[in-house]
């Protein structure tokens, strides 16, 4: 076959080592719809997916609605208190049997002819039984649900793929990442509030591709730095440590292995309570809850401000679920040229009182940063993914490149558990994220449910 052209002469076949190169990926990664259908099987099936957080559904019977991959699923918490994936597909003739975004239920009712499901799965009632000939009780009437579902410290992740490595080998280096951003809080733990939702013209990988990238920060979001400092003398605010030499900053990124990325900026920012709030970016209201909680505090108030404070760190893990500041961004596919991208705030949950009253006061405050990236930085972001998806529209000029960094000796370095670091302009993220991605696609794996409670 002609180098890049990608496939090969039987359909739905491509040829993988054209299509990923070491400094550059075809277009077609994110335009084709077949190579989208089949990243719904290889990556959002194949691989450890987010699908849920533990603060979503509580309780025994609550549940939510949402996807893996295109395929609708509901996650709750049975009866039992197990945590199930259940496919919101009826067995009968394929309706959803839930069209509610959240809520509590024991059983599901198909809406079309009124087959019920308990929530475990397993068919609990069909009208008028006499009409069929078959066993009703046979399994295979009953939901099919995800396999395999695995949590990590409240984050719940599924794969339809049986042979997948346990969830903690999966995210390997990744846990001790997850463990610094929670361990920063009152009993480790945090809950999902409501969220910040959005829906670009683009594909998928475009907002994963650009999870840890540093070098689009001074010039996409110019107008939000502005906005930081609007208030303030001098530029000390917000993302600031991007608008000079960010080259030669002490921030990194990191790619940790299976897809997974860290852009770490907590090395721009001083080693001491308090330096977090102090670059902060002003917000309406921040000064009264501010004064609220230095007088309720004291001399511990730094340390309950820099909770209310956005961490600057983004912790990627593929494909789907990105960790921004106290921010958590869930990527869900629609098609090949359109994702929804949802934010949701996190608060702080204060069961041994440490923040002695302060905790309304703190979520309130990180609930107002919610105002800020993901309201202005997102819309910088989804505009540029509708442009590059509008720019890979000219298919003779097939070639997206990420080769920033590569080649020039030391600048890219490899520690002894094979841990990436590069500045956090570098596109190693990318190149290392494609060869993971190119493993996944040409290597599909076997995919099944269960249909057993």
């Amino acid at each position: 076959m002609a180098r890049g052209t990608g496939l090969t002469n039987a359909p739905g076949v491509w040829d993988w080592d054209a299509l990923v190169q070491d400094d550059r990926v075809h277009r077609l990664l994110y335009t084709d719809p077949a190579i989208f259908d089949a990243e719904m099987s290889s990556v959002f099936g194949g691989t450890w997916t987010y699908v849920a957080h533990e603060s979503q559904i509580p309780s025994n019977n609550d549940f939510i609605t949402t996807r893996l991959g295109l395929r609708p699923i509901i996650v709750l918490r049975d009866r039992d208190g197990v945590t199930r994936a259940l496919f919101n597909r009826c067995t009968h003739r394929g309706a959803t049997v839930c069209r509610q975004a959240q809520g509590s239920a024991r059983v599901f009712q198909c809406a079309y002819h009124g087959w019920t499901f308990f929530n475990t799965g397993e068919l609990s009632g069909v009208p008028w039984p006499d009409g069929y000939a078959t066993d009703l009780k046979d399994e295979q009437y009953n939901l099919a649900q995800v396999p395999r579902l695995e949590t990590y410290r409240g984050f719940i992740f599924a794969t339809l793929n049986a042979g997948a490595v346990p969830l903690t080998e999966h995210l390997g280096p990744m846990t001790e990442i997850i463990d610094q951003w929670l361990d920063r809080h009152p009993g480790g733990r945090v809950k999902l509030c409501e969220a910040n939702r959005l829906k670009y013209k683009g594909n998928w990988k475009l907002a994963y591709d650009n999870a840890a990238d540093g070098y689009h920060v001074k010039f996409s979001h110019r107008s939000l730095l502005e906005m930081e400092n609007r208030l303030k003398e001098g530029d000390e605010k917000g993302m600031s440590f991007y608008k000079d030499a960010p080259d030669e900053a002490p921030m990194y990124v990191q790619y940790l292995g299976n897809g997974n990325h860290f852009k770490d900026k907590r090395p721009n920012v001083e080693d001491r309570p308090g330096a977090l709030w102090d670059i902060e970016g002003a917000h309406p209201g921040m000064e009264h809850f501010e004064s609220s909680i230095r007088q309720r505090l004291g001399d511990r108030a730094e340390i309950a401000l820099d909770l209310a404070a956005s961490e600057p760190v983004n912790i990627n893990i593929f494909p789907n679920l990105l960790i921004l500041g106290n921010h958590i961004q869930v990527l869900q596919p629609q098609a090949v040229d359109e994702t929804d991208s949802t934010w949701y705030g996190t608060a702080v949950i204060d069961e041994e009182d440490t923040l002695e009253g302060a905790v309304e006061e703190v979520n309130t405050l990180r609930m107002r940063t919610m105002e800020s990236f993901p309201n202005f930085g997102e819309v910088d972001d989804a505009t540029n993914f509708e442009e590059i998806q509008r720019g890979l529209a000219a298919e003779e000029d097939p070639w997206v490149y990420m080769h920033r960094g590569l080649g020039i000796p030391g600048r890219v370095k490899t520690d002894d558990r094979g841990l990436i670091t590069a500045p956090a302009t570098d596109e190693v993220f990318m190149r290392e994220t494609y060869r993971y991605y190119k493993e996944l696609m040409a290597d599909p794996p076997t995919l099944e449910i269960r249909r057993a409670p």
